[in-house]
């Protein structure tokens, strides 16, 4: 099954030192030519990558990579939520055979800085995709509404620098209270570049504190 693309940052970094970012060289020129858009920002949860996949007949559990170790009581939670008989009927009557990978973020206490999210564990879809293809925000909030869970939040529509500068103020997390860890920006319309690699990057914090 598809393991989940690496979401790249805006500029390069030096390559030396602490590798610092360097502000206004951009990685990607599909991006650079795209920074004026109107872009979707979603909140960044710090956390650890979850998949939760349908083949069509059974429901599997997998972190990042296929060989990702899922922390145990994250694991029982995935369990009790979308391995059940109910769940899998949900899977059956939304996607048939078709092959289905929820992509999301298992956070909570012990994961990462996740105690300042909640006291327990859970998960958060970001993305959906059916066979192969990753899904509009419509579809993800609908697969969100079908298995009861949650899904993160849209916080703000805009170009790339206005991500930037909601970044820098290193606002509060929309959950609990941590603070936010930055910001995944992706066009209102799913794009590919040049070399078919998805359009969507990540706004983080720290790489952008003291600027």
């Amino acid at each position: 099954m598809t393991e989940y693309h690496k979401i790249e940052t805006l500029f390069e970094r030096e390559m030396f030192g602490k590798n610092k970012m360097i502000i206004g060289q951009w990685r990607n020129p599909t991006v650079e030519y795209l920074k004026d858009n109107v872009w979707q920002m979603t909140e960044k949860i710090d956390g650890t990558n979850i998949r939760i996949m349908w083949d069509g007949h059974n429901i599997y559990f997998m972190g990042r990579t296929n060989k990702a170790q899922i922390p145990p009581h994250l694991l029982s939670f995935l369990d009790s939520k979308f391995n059940t008989d109910v769940a899998e009927e949900v899977f059956e009557q939304m996607f048939g055979d078709k092959e289905v990978i929820l992509f999301g973020e298992g956070y909570g206490a012990k994961i990462q800085s996740g105690g300042n999210y909640r006291p327990d564990q859970s998960f958060i879809l970001f993305d959906v995709m059916i066979n192969g293809n990753y899904q509009p925000r419509s579809t993800i909030e609908e697969v969100a509404k079908a298995f009861d869970c949650e899904i993160v939040p849209i916080l703000f529509e805009g170009t790339l620098q206005e991500g930037i500068d909601f970044v820098k103020k290193h606002p509060k997390s929309t959950i609990g209270t941590a603070y936010m860890e930055g910001i995944v920006a992706r066009p209102k319309v799913e794009l590919q570049d040049r070399c078919g690699n998805r359009v969507i990057v990540k706004i983080k914090y720290k790489d952008f504190k003291g600027e």
